[in-house]
């Protein structure tokens, strides 16, 4: 799949590979919270990893997208911008806002849960979007 991007600098395949892990990594961290919920168990410590791994990787993807865009590479739809950061962005502040204020800590992981399901569409979409799919 990474050979057939629209650009071939090492830069938009980095953007590119980033954008495929971070889908791929919320989709799990979703997956892995709906079977804790399942379950009633607290998910291990590796979630709250992978979480912050992810987070991580957001703002390094924000990075790279940000040096192709200085370098005068624009992806086709300027919701590919909106799906990839502003979005998700929200999502993931007001997540941190609302588990903050939840009176049992212990429930806070569903809350982050919930929001890797949103934040995985939308991170699928700005994939999808920065590939020139429809």
């Amino acid at each position: 799949m990474l050979s057939a991007l629209p650009c071939g600098t090492a830069v938009c395949v980095v953007h590119a590979a980033i954008g495929f892990a971070i889908v791929g990594g919320w989709f799990v961290l979703f997956g892995w919270g709906a079977v804790s919920f399942v379950v009633k168990r607290e998910p291990p410590p590796r979630y709250w990893r992978l979480l912050g791994l992810l987070q991580v990787l957001l703002i390094l993807q924000l990075l790279a997208g940000g040096i192709l865009l200085l370098s005068g590479r624009r992806a086709d739809s300027f919701l590919h911008y909106l799906y990839g950061t502003v979005f998700p962005a929200i999502v993931l502040v007001a997540t941190h806002v609302t588990a903050r204020r939840m009176a049992d800590e212990a429930d806070t992981w569903k809350a982050f849960a919930i929001a890797a399901f949103f934040v995985f569409g939308l991170t699928l979409r700005a994939l999808t979007t920065g590939l020139g799919m429809p």
